[in-house]
């Protein structure tokens, strides 16, 4: 693939994962600013380092990946903790008015980084297994198993308080 190609594919994988791109870095510092400043910094350095997108097909994976390097060094550079009580959750825009979202929210804060991540990126991107596994760079057994476990904290965090019938 040539290089100007490779810059175009790029931007155009940018300009449309966007979103996603925020949600991710969202999930590791939970603040808007921050996600924001990351996803400038993760699509400067994609723009960057254009030129070393191997397929044209794992250019979003890769892309992801960026995005969570991005947001790692960031909070290894802030050295502080992430706040899980932060009430704005994923896009400015998003609607979580109701109480089932409430709840979501809330279940999905108890889950750790990385199985936020895993949920987030197969439950709301609708990545495959084999995709979430590349861009965390994990096992698609481990992937596996990571969201079956966050799944059961989530099913747990979502039915405390309800009355058994």
């Amino acid at each position: 693939m040539q290089s100007k190609k490779k810059r175009q594919l790029v931007e155009e994988t940018i300009l449309s994962s966007y979103e996603s791109m925020y949600r991710i870095a969202f999930t590791y510092v939970k603040n808007q600013e921050d996600a924001l400043d990351i996803v400038q910094d993760s699509a400067c350095r994609a723009m960057q380092y254009a030129d070393s997108v191997k397929k044209e097909e794992y250019v979003e994976t890769w892309l992801f990946r960026i995005v969570i390097n991005c947001a790692m060094d960031f909070l290894s550079r802030k050295k502080r903790e992430v706040s899980m009580d932060n009430p704005e959750y994923y896009i400015q825009g998003a609607s979580w008015d109701s109480y089932e979202d409430m709840d979501l929210k809330r279940a999905l804060d108890k889950l750790n980084s990385k199985e936020r991540t895993i949920v987030l990126l197969r439950f709301f991107e609708d990545k495959k297994l084999e995709e979430i596994a590349e861009v965390l760079r994990l096992k698609t057994n481990t992937v596996k198993s990571i969201l079956y476990r966050s799944i059961q904290k989530l099913e747990i965090e979502m039915t405390k308080g309800e009355k058994l019938s």
